[in-house]
Order: structure tokens, then C-alpha cells, then sequence
């Protein structure tokens, strides 16, 4: 049985009688700040086990302490199978307006270099098994273009050059605190690092010039030559972005129409 937020912090030393504010935006959990006396922490508690493509908790805890020793996020204090329990950083959470600013693509850059010199997970990311967990739970999406982002995530499930990569990189899980750090590590596992780019890049919907300084500034200077491979990625991206939006029922039907429009016009 689920405990209460109450259950669990009763039983985490230092943390009993703290205060609880729920916080939005969970959508496979449920999220409070927690708050006794100076420190603050984040509790989330899981609506159900957690299935591929999620990481396990502790696959998360892993991650995000190994990051958090790198300066790029928050510790974990507790984990179990169905709670995740970790420090709260005072900080400014991104828009996606934030993202294109040159010097704020700068500071991606460099980040995202720290994050993909880290040690290896073990877990390798496999995009045809997000896609499939996509497509047994579509509501919203054409067959024809469904069939499309499927044999993409089957052709490129199997990255050559992989590294530590956070796979979720939208607006909302960037934070600086001042410096930049990454919130949210469920999908963090090992993969192509151009992923994590290429997220950063079509969530965002950056321009061509945008693209340049960004991947100017991962690859030192350096980026045209990699643009081809990033492009893959991109095209990647758009179509389990694609399917994530056509298996949820809050989905907005014009927004998918044009996230699917985008992932049609980078495969022709």
C-alpha cells in the first residue's frame, strides 16, 4: 500500500512533523515540498510501479547522485521502489524562452559536456522500446505517421559512441541555482550524446543560427561537422516526441498536428 508523504518522512531522520505543500506538474507521481526548519527537500511518491521506459529509482538515485557529485543536480536523500526523496535547490527554472539566448546555449554546452564525461550507467537507451510503450497507449496520432516514428526508433535504437545522457532536457528541467544544474533524471541513462542536443534543439524549436552557436559551442568550435549526425537525432527526437504525444489523452491536437508535421519534414 502507497504510504502518506507523513509515513515516509516519519520514518527519515530529522524530517519527522516537516511541513508538506503539494507541487503540480507530476505526471506519473505525486510531488510535495517538504520543509523542517532551514532545509527543504522534494518528496515524490509513484501513482504505480515503474515500467521501461522510466528508470527504477534506484537507477535514478544512481544517476543523479553521480551527477550531483559533478555539480549538476540535487542530491538524493531516499530512495525506495515507489519514492524518490531529494534535496530542494532555491534556483530560477527555465522557459523555453530562456533556452535560445546565446549565452544561456553557451552555458547548455558546457554543462551537457560535464554530464556526458561521466561515468557510464550500464543501461543503455533503447528507443525502440520507448516507441513501443508509446504505441500501445496511442489516442491521438495518424497510423501512417505512427508507423513512421516506429521504424525510425528500431533503426537508430543502437547508438555506436554512447555516454551518460540525461534524455529529457526540455525548459522545465533546467534550473540555475546560479550555476546550471538538470532536474528530473528518470530517463537518464546511457546514450548518444547528440540525443541530449538534439532535445535541447527541437523541443525548443532553435533556428538554424541558434543550432550553430549551440553546437559550435559543444563541439569547440567545431559543430558543422557534426551537423549531419545531430540531424539524425533530431529526427529521432520528433518522432518519440510524436508518439509521447499521441499516447496521452491531454495532448493538444494542434500541437501534436505540428510536432508530426516537423518529424514528416525532417524525413523527406
Amino acid at each position: 500500500m502507497t504510504q502518506t508523504p507523513e509515513q515516509v518522512l516519519a520514518d527519515i531522520p530529522g524530517w519527522d512533523g516537516a511541513t508538506l505543500s503539494e507541487l503540480s506538474g507530476g505526471l506519473t507521481n505525486r510531488t510535495w515540498r517538504v520543509t523542517k526548519g532551514k532545509k527543504s527537500g522534494v518528496l515524490k511518491i509513484d501513482d504505480e510501479p515503474r515500467e521501461a521506459p522510466f528508470n527504477s529509482r534506484y537507477d535514478e538515485a544512481y544517476v543523479q547522485n553521480m551527477a550531483h557529485k559533478a555539480g549538476l543536480a540535487t542530491q538524493v536523500i531516499l530512495v525506495d521502489s515507489g519514492l524518490y526523496f531529494t534535496e530542494f535547490v532555491e534556483g530560477v527554472v527555465w522557459t523555453g524562452d530562456c533556452v535560445g539566448k546565446v549565452n544561456n546555449l553557451e552555458m547548455i554546452a558546457a554543462a551537457l559536456k560535464r554530464l556526458h564525461a561521466l561515468p557510464l550507467t550500464g543501461r543503455v537507451f533503447d528507443a525502440s522500446v520507448a516507441a513501443k510503450r508509446y504505441v500501445d497507449n496511442l489516442k491521438g496520432l495518424e497510423p501512417d505517421v505512427a508507423e513512421k516514428c516506429v521504424e525510425i526508433a528500431a533503426r537508430m535504437r543502437s547508438p555506436l559512441n554512447v555516454c551518460c545522457c540525461h534524455n529529457d532536457l526540455v525548459a522545465a528541467n533546467l534550473i540555475t541555482t546560479p550555476e546550471l544544474m538538470f532536474l528530473d533524471w528518470e530517463y537518464s541513462s546511457d546514450n548518444d550524446p547528440f540525443f541530449d542536443l538534439a532535445t535541447i534543439v527541437e523541443h525548443h524549436e532553435l533556428n538554424d543560427q541558434q543550432v550553430t552557436v549551440f553546437l559550435d559551442a559543444y563541439m569547440d568550435d567545431d559543430g558543422q561537422r557534426w551537423r549531419a549526425h545531430l540531424e539524425q537525432q533530431r529526427t529521432l527526437y520528433l518522432a518519440l516526441l510524436c508518439l509521447w504525444m499521441g499516447s496521452r489523452s491531454d495532448s493538444d491536437p494542434a500541437e501534436l498536428d505540428s510536432v508530426a508535421l516537423r518529424f514528416a519534414t525532417s524525413c523527406s
